[in-house]
């Protein structure tokens, strides 16, 4: 099978694009591994598929690095809104997208970055998913790691999220913390983590250990999480500047619609074909 394929990244979060209304690719999850090593394939954070919608414009599906299904990535549906509109899929600057976490509206600014109504946020145990008793909110709680206490507020985004705030993000073990907090027997769908430096009421710093990619440069939903969390504990205001490794990220969790938007930039890389995948 031939591939045409476009590789973008959103603030250093990379993916490859790949126009699948009209393929079938019977193996999604060792393509996906073979498209995405870095050292014999293209080299990306995981594969994203334009498919068609019965509800919406489009719908996108997302495949990790490691071959595993994500809910929503909020880095990739900026860059699959950019690529509908410079592919010529769409005319539409606005679009409606449908995800496993929903449904997720992108909208293409004047200055080429694009903004996202990302939903609410889901902030109860079972949202999360969270192990313990329903209807309770997780926020600045304790868990045991390897015999040491880190305090923890989970959100969801339509994908899990652990937010932990940290002194310094440079100097934390992010890797060796990040691997025991996503496979913790409290999180049975295993989660996202993320390591929060405040640096005033109006900006943070972030670096995320991704469930099934390792530390990334960015991840949008991770930002959205992190400015969530960092509201509910006190620390900053609802509109916040993200730094990510990769790039900063605008992130306004809205008072009356209880919405998180998302803005940042969105890049095409390069295009190729593949043989015989």
């Amino acid at each position: 099978m031939e591939l045409n394929f476009t590789k973008m990244h959103g603030t250093g979060n990379d993916f490859i694009l790949v126009d699948a209304r009209s393929l079938d690719i019977s193996d999604l999850e060792g393509t996906t591994r073979k498209l995405c090593e870095r050292k014999f394939g293209v080299g990306a954070d995981g594969l994203i598929l334009v498919l068609p919608s019965e509800t919406c414009d489009f719908r996108m599906q997302i495949i990790n690095a490691d071959g595993s299904e994500a809910e929503m990535c909020g880095n990739g549906i900026r860059c699959f809104a950019k690529f509908l509109y410079e592919k010529g899929i769409t005319e539409k600057t606005e679009l409606s997208v449908e995800t496993l976490a929903g449904v997720i509206k992108p909208e293409l600014l004047a200055d080429g970055r694009v903004r996202v109504d990302m939903g609410e946020p889901r902030l109860l145990r079972e949202e999360i998913p969270m192990n313990g008793p329903d209807g309770e909110k997780v926020i600045n709680e304790g868990i045991e790691i390897d015999g040491e206490t880190i305090n923890i507020t989970a959100v969801s985004m339509g994908n899990p999220h652990a937010v932990t705030f940290v002194s310094s993000t440079e100097s934390h073990p992010v890797e060796e913390i990040g691997t025991v907090v996503e496979t913790h027997k409290l999180f049975p769908k295993k989660t996202n983590v993320e390591f929060v430096e405040i640096l005033s009421d109006e900006e943070i710093n972030m670096r995320v250990w991704e469930r099934g990619c390792g530390e990334t440069l960015a991840c949008g939903t991770g930002a959205c999480a992190s400015a969530v969390a960092c509201s509910l504990n006190g620390k900053t205001k609802r509109n916040i500047r993200v730094n990510l490794i990769g790039g900063t990220l605008e992130v306004v969790w809205d008072k009356e619609t209880n919405h998180i938007f998302m803005t940042g930039p969105a890049t095409t890389v390069f295009e190729g074909t593949l043989n015989n995948i």
